[in-house]
């Protein structure tokens, strides 16, 4: 289902006439663009299959930021666009020369992460008079790594997260999503031809309990496990769900920093972890935040939603571009942790070593067969 209040738009963009190929982009400010990215590259996401990729390759949707735009890049297939885009579509003789109304190009995507999806947003930046005239979306939910094949099958069974709907050319086209399921994959439909250039897909990880089960002790605030940023004090300048994502910060931008405060407090990121857990080691890196890395951090934790905050670790000295390592006294129970650094800068990463509780391994796996899994 969509939200009619999220804005729509539809028709074509005017023509590119010189400058800032954005100064006409169409866009809004949608309500779910906070969450995370399901379908990011980082956590593992792929453009597995697609029938048609002859002017743009379906690689393009899943790039990370906007789309770029060099009007005199031309190939020997012509206009070289950053995005996916299909040829177009002809009837079948001279006497029915347009496609039908079913007539449609498809990609399949893989989700890095499997979750519940919120929000989707299909953005056909530059695409002014060669976009689709209608996308709709459909989910699924596999085990394993299935093949192109394997979700092309018969009886897979698709769940229509966004239904036919025009969209407009150089815009981005944002879709709220009410399905409380969990899903794998996508299938991303453009009716009947034409070009996208991004595909987000915003929601909330769905981790595999029998996974993390027999993984034992792993990162219990990654977002690949079920983690999530609740609140920052500030975004100035990145998000504070970096702190979260894969492997470690390759450079500056791919961390947390913020503005230069000017009063006597400090900056802080609330985080909520996959479900209850022990908390037994604990990582702060600051790679690649050197004039600006956080001066001084500490660590608190709190079980259940109204429980008190309790420090863990206490304000600690930390050296810029550099992985900081903690043992804990003893296991800490948590669902949520709190980072406050002093006065203000960044971190890029923050790893929290431990493993579920009875509890917290129940309420996943009920949640997990819930959302159908």
């Amino acid at each position: 289902m969509t939200d009619a209040a999220i804005p729509r738009f539809t028709g074509d963009a005017s023509p590119y006439a010189g400058g800032d190929p954005y100064a006409d982009h169409r866009t809004a400010d949608f309500p779910f663009t906070h969450l995370v990215d399901l379908a990011d590259r980082r956590l593992g996401a792929g453009v597995i299959a697609a029938n048609d990729e002859f002017f743009a390759e379906r690689e393009n949707l899943l790039k990370p930021g906007p789309a770029v735009f060099d009007p005199e890049h031309f190939g020997h297939k012509g206009k070289i666009m950053d995005g996916w885009e299909t040829r177009r579509r002809r009837g079948v003789s001279a006497v029915e020369p347009h496609p039908t109304p079913d007539d449609h190009d498809w990609a399949l995507v893989r989700l890095g992460a499997p979750g519940v999806i919120r929000g989707i947003v299909l953005d056909t930046a530059h695409f002014r008079g060669n976009y689709p005239q209608a996308v709709s979306v459909e989910g699924a939910s596999l085990p394993g790594s299935p093949s192109p094949e394997d979700l092309l099958a018969p009886d897979v069974k698709w769940t229509t997260l966004v239904p036919r709907t025009p969209v407009g050319g150089h815009a981005a086209n944002g879709f709220a999503v009410d399905a409380e399921q969990r899903f794998t994959h996508l299938r991303i439909n453009q009716h009947p031809d034409g070009g996208i250039a991004r595909l987000r897909v915003y929601g909330e990880v769905a981790p595999d309990p029998a996974w993390l089960t027999a993984l034992g002790t792993f990162d219990l605030a990654a977002l690949e496990n079920g983690g999530q940023v609740e609140d920052a004090s500030d975004r100035f300048y990145s998000p504070a769900t970096n702190t979260i994502q894969p492997g470690r910060s390759r450079k500056m931008d791919d961390g947390w920093e913020t503005r230069r405060r000017r009063d006597r407090g400090n900056d802080w990121i609330r985080y909520r972890l996959a479900a209850q857990s022990e908390i037994r080691a604990v990582e702060i890196d600051t790679a690649y935040l050197k004039g600006n890395s956080a001066g001084w951090a500490s660590l608190s934790v709190r079980d259940g939603e109204d429980g008190d905050w309790s420090e863990v670790l206490p304000r600690t000295r930390l050296q810029p571009d550099t992985n900081h390592r903690f043992v804990l006294d003893g296991p800490v129970r948590a669902t949520h942790v709190r980072i406050d650094i002093f006065p203000d800068g960044g971190i890029s990463r923050l790893r929290l070593y431990g493993s579920l509780t009875d509890e917290g391994a129940t309420a996943l796996a009920a949640r997990h067969r819930e959302l159908g899994g």
